[in-house]
């Protein structure tokens, strides 16, 4: 017989989306988080360089509206544009409450004000941040929080495997729970919840080189598209421009504000390119300089490009980047006085499970909030430090909505039990691996910074076949990590591949060379699973 646990609100994800809704909800309800790992391994800790924000009298709301809508390329949703802008700063605000500790600066006039920068496509320096290492304190703080807090529940080391969800009396579909397995026993669980939210992160993960940690591998959007949701524009995935090259550095990003402190992108031989590409130079969205780096490294046959910020002086080079200056030290490379070799990687999911501005999902009781969304916010390209803001303001939104119709008292049903009667310990785990890289590659090779249609069927082709192996393999094996993550990741990699084929032209962070102009009309993408869904 299966463990059941029972909780009012069930959270999958403990990044910044996860736990901010967490804390939002405990005053009103008893809550568990569902960390894949360790609470500190997904993204937000390794978000280096800021969250967006008008702070500065200078600066306007309209000002960050007009910078995201540009970068979006005409597919953003106006009214979720604003909102999220509009609620930016209350939002910084709370953190800042919570003990998000930001860097300041004196003023002229001897008050002491928020230091803010500026990164690609922004206008305006709007950019709160913690050196570079603003990630790594929105999350350590917004854990300490959740530890001291005896209305939540952390489970570490537990993957959701799929959701529970049947039919109401009105034939409108709801979730009431998750299958979840339990990495430290290796048994799977059943959770039942009021409310579950999918606060999982994005998929980058399905790319050979990525910026992201391991566990973004997309299992919030596979398992709601499952579950029977629509999923928006997952042909738009942004590829930062800026990870560094090295054999021992893994995926190590070098954060945007380098770029918005003077940094240079540079060919080998020491010249500059971007100004050849766009006049906005170093500081046009991430999808151009991406590209740019891309196509001068296949010009000129090379293995990388170089981002230089040597000219600024040194002292300032440590003060504002101290966790780039001793990372890339360790690699025999002193940024204060030499270039730092780059490639662009994945690094966010612009698309994904659509919700409402109150991050409702197509199915009863299932929130989204965070990078496994759709929320309209970041059309065909996302602004730069609009990521976290998204968390912050959506998990906001949802904690609203949901303290509505949270009922007091709940009499807990007994959940369906996971049925592994016909199962066996895997002895071929070499597949998975082999399948994995396989993935990867494929993808990154015809799927990646530039298409063409013929690309895109072969990685199709591709996609059904392993999806085939993978489901055989499921259906006969235990689950394991690598085994979820792979099944979740391939069934992303299917979306993003058709949605990829549905767009016949060029917008953003889709570029292909068989449609290479705009359309006059912008449309998202829209994928509808075969089960039965309502808004």
């Amino acid at each position: 017989m299966n463990k059941q646990h029972n909780c009012d609100v069930l959270i999958i994800g403990s990044g910044a989306s996860g736990l901010s809704l967490a804390l939002h909800l405990s005053k009103h309800a008893d809550v568990v988080v569902l960390s894949k790992a360790k609470v500190n391994a997904g993204s937000t800790y390794y978000a280096q360089g800021g969250v967006a924000a008008v702070f500065d009298e200078n600066d306007s709301v309209d000002s960050h509206v007009s910078d995201t809508l540009i970068a979006g390329a005409g597919l953003c949703d106006e009214d979720i544009v604003r909102f999220t802008a509009e609620n930016a700063k209350e939002c910084m605000e709370w953190l800042i409450d919570e003990g998000v500790d930001f860097d300041q600066e004196d003023s002229e006039d001897g008050e002491t004000r928020y230091h803010l920068t500026r990164e690609g496509g922004h206008t305006n320096r709007r950019i709160l941040h913690s050196a570079d290492a603003t990630g790594k304190a929105i999350q350590t703080t917004l854990v300490d929080q959740i530890k001291n807090n005896n209305r939540i529940r952390l489970f570490e080391r537990y993957n959701a495997i799929d959701l529970i969800c049947n039919t109401d009396e009105n034939d409108n579909r709801e979730c009431n729970g998750a299958y979840i397995w339990n990495r430290n026993s290796e048994k799977v669980e059943t959770i039942f919840a009021q409310k579950i939210i999918l606060a999982t992160g994005g998929a980058s993960k399905v790319y050979q080189y990525t910026s992201n940690p391991d566990v973004a591998s997309g299992d919030g959007i596979a398992m709601a598209w499952r579950a029977g949701c629509r999923v928006a524009n997952m042909e738009f995935n942004q590829f930062h421009p800026t990870c560094l090259f090295h054999p021992d550095a893994g995926t190590f990003l070098l954060t945007e504000a380098l770029r918005g402190e003077g940094a240079l992108l540079r060919r080998p031989d020491g010249s500059r390119f971007m100004p050849s590409f766009d006049e906005r130079a170093e500081l046009a969205p991430r999808d151009i300089v991406a590209r740019a780096i891309d196509y001068e490294m296949k010009r000129l046959g090379v293995d990388c490009m170089y981002l230089d910020i040597s000219h600024q002086p040194a002292d300032f080079i440590k003060q504002h980047f101290p966790t780039i200056y001793e990372k890339t030290l360790k690699f025999g490379i002193d940024i204060t006085k030499q270039p730092i070799p780059i490639v662009p990687a994945a690094h966010y999911t612009c698309g994904g499970v659509m919700i409402n501005k109150q991050g409702k999902t197509d199915l009863e009781n299932l929130y989204a909030i965070g990078e496994v969304t759709y929320t309209g916010l970041h059309g065909a390209n996302r602004l730069a430090s609009n990521s976290l803001l998204e968390c912050l303001v959506f998990a906001k939104a949802a904690a609203q909505d949901i303290e509505k119709t949270l009922k007091k008292k709940v009499k807990y049903p007994t959940l369906p039990p996971w049925d592994e009667s016909r199962v066996t310990d895997s002895d071929e785990e070499v597949v998975i691996q082999h399948n994995w890289h396989e993935l990867r590659l494929f993808m990154w090779d015809y799927v990646g910074i530039v298409r063409t249609t013929k690309r895109l069927e072969r990685a199709l082709h591709r996609v059904e076949l392993l999806q085939s192996e993978i489901d055989e393999y499921y259906q006969n094996f235990r689950v394991s990590n690598n085994l979820l993550e792979l099944r979740n990741i391939v069934q992303v990699a299917e979306l993003i591949i058709k949605s990829a084929m549905e767009r016949k032209e060029s917008r953003g962070l889709h570029y292909t060379l068989d449609y290479p102009d705009l359309l006059d009309e912008a449309k998202t993408t829209i994928l509808e699973p075969k089960l039965p869904h309502k808004v």
